[in-house]
This record gives C-alpha cells, sequence and structure tokens, in this order.
C-alpha cells in the first residue's frame, strides 16, 4: 500500500525533472524502560516530468540519518612514569550523537567531493572542530568515529539502499539502544553522475515514554527525591539479597 501510495504522488505532483517524493515506517521513536533498539524504514520515490536523462551519469541515492549535535572532548592518553595520563585533548565543537549514511551503490560513484563539502553528508564531513591546537588533529576526529562506530552509534553503508528500476528506493536503519533524546533529521539526496539534483528531509522525534520519562523528570526536576528513591531502592535490593542468601543456608 505505501509503494502504490507513492506512485499517486508521483503522478499528481508538478515538480522539476526529477525529485524526491519521501515516505517512513514511522513517524517517531519511543525509548521506553524495556528499548533495546529500533528499526526505522525509509522509502521513497523518484518523480519525473520529463523522460529520464542518459547523458548526465548514473542515478544515485543517499540517505543520512543525525541525531542532536554535541560537543565533545577527545583525549590522548600517554605513558608517562609508568601511568597512563591524558597529554593532549581537542575540542569538538560539533559532532552528530547518532550519525548513519547508506548509499545505492559505492560512494565514490554517487557522490562527488565538491557535494559532499557543500552538503556535509558523510561521516567525517558531519564533525566539525575548528580552533585545534595539536599539529594532529585529524587523528582525534578518526579516534572519535571509531569510538562511535563500535557502539553502532556511526555507521557507514554502501549499496544499502535498494534503487528499483531508477524510481523507488528504500533503505532500513538500526537505530541502538544507546539513544539521547532530540530530533533526528533525515536527509536524502538524488544525484546524477555524482551531482546532487534534489534534497529532501524530515524529523523523526525520538522521545523517553512511560517509566523512561518519569524518572528523567524526577531526575531533574526533583533531584532529592529521585536520590532518595535510588538509595530506598538500593537497601531493598540489599535487604532482598541477604534475605535471600540466608534462606538457602537453611
Amino acid at each position: 500500500m505505501r509503494w502504490v501510495a507513492l506512485l499517486l504522488l508521483v503522478l499528481a505532483s508538478p515538480l522539476r525533472a526529477e525529485s524526491i517524493v519521501l515516505g517512513l515506517s514511522q513517524d517517531s521513536v519511543s525509548i521506553t524502560a524495556s528499548f533495546d533498539g529500533s528499526d526505522i524504514l525509509i522509502f521513497g520515490a523518484v518523480s519525473r516530468t520529463a523522460p529520464e536523462p542518459v547523458d548526465s551519469g548514473a542515478l544515485g541515492v543517499i540517505i543520512a540519518v543525525a541525531g542532536p549535535d554535541q560537543e565533545v572532548s577527545v583525549y590522548r592518553k600517554s605513558r608517562q612514569l609508568g601511568i597512563w595520563i591524558n597529554t593532549a585533548e581537542v575540542e569538538v565543537d560539533r559532532a552528530p550523537s547518532f550519525y548513519a549514511v547508506a548509499t545505492s551503490g559505492p560512494l565514490n560513484e554517487v557522490l562527488r567531493d565538491t557535494e559532499d563539502l557543500r552538503n556535509e553528508i558523510t561521516i567525517p564531513r558531519a564533525i566539525r572542530s575548528v580552533g585545534a591546537t595539536v599539529s594532529d588533529s585529524g587523528a582525534f576526529t578518526d579516534a572519535l568515529i571509531r569510538i562511535r562506530a563500535k557502539e553502532s552509534l556511526f555507521q557507514m553503508n554502501e549499496g544499502a539502499v535498494d534503487l528499483e528500476q531508477d524510481t523507488l528506493f528504500r533503505a532500513s536503519f538500526r537505530l541502538p539502544a544507546n539513544l539521547i533524546e532530540g530530533d533526528y533529521l533525515a536527509r536524502i539526496f538524488l544525484t546524477r553522475g555524482g551531482r546532487i539534483i534534489d534534497t529532501q528531509s524530515t524529523v523523526i522525534p525520538v522521545q523517553k515514554v512511560g517509566l523512561e520519562r518519569w524518572l528523567y523528570n524526577l531526575a531533574h526536576v526533583q533531584p532529592f527525591l529521585y536520590g532518595l528513591l535510588s538509595l530506598i531502592i538500593a537497601v531493598a535490593a540489599g535487604w532482598a539479597a541477604s534475605a535471600g542468601a540466608a534462606a538457602l543456608k537453611r
């Protein structure tokens, strides 16, 4: 049914020669007490008001999903006198808390470097670090990318966009359990010969709900009560464990 609706929109939309019609499998993501991640499907179609060009390069689709930006401090540790200590630091002015990119083909075929520089699509381009005083500041950015990639917070998936007949496309993204709240921006780029010919974007809200929301609000609005409740729970858990161990000894 989603594909039928997209095709109807394509036929009804008086757009440019080639443009994007966008859809989502879900409009928001809810973080509950048992949240262990979520899959979200981004799909769409290419609307055409003229025949598909044959001499301007292959069609490509790139989808990027970005979480709220953060300021991050990246440290380098060195061993001195037998002790590991922080010896260098780079302040990253802007780094997405989550960033995933999926393409319909090899990145170097669907996106030119100049377009990447202009639109900040790939992971290194999405990270902004200015004013660094160390000579090899790029190594700190690379380290941040490696760390977040291991946590599935940074994802680069070449060829993960399924593009059918140069018209219908879709890609599935895995959102890990360690997401932060906020608005996640999904950007879709339509390219020809590596040049961007159309873009669309939409926002996916990610919010805590239920018990998670109640605990979050309690911790930030009434921290004393939250601390007292945490202490009571810890004491009760310790007493229950002790009582259980005593019962087993009998």
